[in-house]
């Protein structure tokens, strides 16, 4: 069973209709309790950094997320699902974030048009070692959305398993144990984004 958290942000609906097409249990909470209890969590995410993990606080999901991954069960972070794992955002200051993963979220310079939205190539990195990724292809298209990206650091530099050229080479996939998160959409990236999605239900 998949449990993707519903905190008032995220193509919720789109995430499990992918699983749906895949054959694979889903279901949608708005109940933390749940969370700690899932099999495996997905944690989607469109819209402002802040606004977003104010929400995720606010609901009580914050300390449900942090326990359900402290158990090594494989939990999925999608887009602002991705970005609210790190320390920061540039986009709101105000508002940190989870730190569940060492690092901040930069913008994108001005030489390129924001937001980076569209098909682009990832490129992989360390891929024989990458349970998300197993399958895909290197340079893969995949579907993207975003004004800013990640960037960890410290003892987190290199969980970084996939990439994109935008303005600057960013991270797109990153793997740390348990924990897998993307900057593009899968559920909207047809089929490397659903064969994503089919390791992520298998790992």
């Amino acid at each position: 069973m998949i449990t993707i958290i519903d905190y008032g942000a995220g193509n919720l609906m789109s995430v499990s209709k992918a699983f749906d097409h895949l054959g694979v249990a889903n279901e949608i909470t708005e109940d933390p309790a749940r969370v700690e209890q899932a099999d495996r969590v997905i944690l989607p995410g469109v819209g402002a950094f802040g606004a977003c993990v104010d929400e995720v606080r606010a609901r009580g999901f914050a300390p449900a997320i942090e326990a359900f991954i402290a158990t090594g069960r494989p939990f999925l972070g999608i887009c602002i699902g991705m970005q609210i794992l790190v320390e920061k955002s540039e986009e709101s200051p105000a508002s940190p974030g989870l730190g569940i993963i060492n690092g901040d979220s930069p913008r994108f310079g001005s030489e390129f048009k924001v937001p980076h939205m569209g098909w682009n190539q990832v490129g992989f990195v360390g891929r024989a070692s990458s349970r998300i990724l197993a399958g895909i292809p290197d340079e893969s298209w995949f579907y993207f959305v975003h004004s800013y990206f990640i960037r960890p650091s410290g003892d987190d530099a290199a969980i970084v398993v996939g990439t994109c050229d935008y303005s600057e080479r960013f991270a797109a996939v990153i793997e740390r144990d348990n924990i897998f998160a993307t900057q593009f959409h899968p559920e909207k990236s047809q089929r490397w984004g659903l064969k994503l999605l089919e390791n992520f239900a298998s790992v």
